[in-house]
């Protein structure tokens, strides 16, 4: 044995727990490139920078800490970890960079944190939310500006945009954090995932895990893989359902060759072309793959 391997064994390395691999996710899934439309380590937007989504991640840390904490009588509840982490992410100033990642990983994070970190695990966490839950959520939206479509014409009231002026009529209607992704799920892929257990987060890890290539890599293809098969709910808010569509069809085109993708990640930026729920899924996808033993 070597001086180096005695002096590891003496001090053997701690195991990271759920709330540094959600942390590590933010940081990886900005790091990876190409992402085409996205801000990675190659790529700034004109008013949002890499260094923006750094300091969020980091800033994330209290919340996501809170989502981990899951012993004694009282445990933290999902809504205010989720509220808790987007005000830290909020304390730099870019703006969002990661709000959309935090809905995801702090359920996340808390289904690992009781070792079901699984399908039936998530939805066990999902239908376990309250209205202060869904309270929390909304607001939430007052730490940063989100970039949501407009509510059905008969929820006006819910409109996640009015933040905390909403939560008489959540509490009025006794909506649960899950009620109220349900309602957004066929609007909002983030919401998509949470009513379906992970489901795209999950098979995407799985692809991810089974890779050999630099883990940064892997994700950049994640992310191409999860862009081609279903259009991006940012890019449909942002550019119509069309666009979206034409968006998920470029990806596919070059999903295989991220020498090409590095094109089209170049075109994206010009045209103002962000698929930003696909970046949120990409770094669940990271959290899963860390927590199933992917090594760095």
């Amino acid at each position: 044995m070597t001086d180096e391997e005695r002096r590891a064994s003496n001090h053997p390395r701690p195991e990271m727990s759920p709330a540094d691999h959600a942390e590590l996710a933010l940081l990886l899934e900005v790091a990876s490139t190409p992402k085409p439309g996205n801000v990675d380590r190659h790529r700034d937007h004109a008013d949002l920078r890499f260094e923006h989504f750094l300091t969020g991640a980091v800033g994330s840390r209290p919340g996501l800490e809170l989502a981990e904490r899951v012993e004694g009588d009282d445990p933290p509840s999902i809504g205010d970890a989720f509220d808790r982490a987007v005000r830290g992410m909020s304390q730099q100033s870019g703006g969002n960079t990661q709000f959309g990642c935090l809905l995801l990983l702090v359920p996340l994070v808390r289904a690992a944190s009781t070792d079901h970190l699984s399908p039936e695990g998530l939805t066990a966490v999902v239908e376990a939310t309250t209205v202060d839950d869904a309270a929390a959520f909304y607001r939430a939206f007052e730490h940063v500006d989100v970039a949501v479509g407009d509510p059905p014409a008969d929820a006006s009231a819910l409109d996640v945009r009015r933040g905390a002026d909403a939560v008489p009529a959540l509490r009025d209607r006794g909506l649960t954090l899950a009620d109220v992704m349900a309602m957004s799920a066929d609007r909002d892929g983030n919401a998509a995932e949470w009513i379906s257990g992970f489901e795209r987060t999950f098979a995407a890890a799985d692809r991810v895990v089974v890779d050999d290539d630099p883990l940064t890599d892997r994700l950049a293809r994640a992310f191409l893989d999860l862009l081609a098969e279903r259009p991006d709910t940012l890019v449909a808010v942002e550019h119509g359902q069309e666009r979206a569509k034409e968006v998920s069809r470029e990806a596919a085109a070059v999903r295989d060759d991220l020498d090409a993708a590095e094109a089209l990640a170049e075109r994206f930026l010009d045209e103002g072309i962000n698929p930003g729920t696909t970046a949120d899924l990409t770094a669940a996808t990271a959290f899963v793959a860390l927590e199933r033993g992917v090594r760095l």
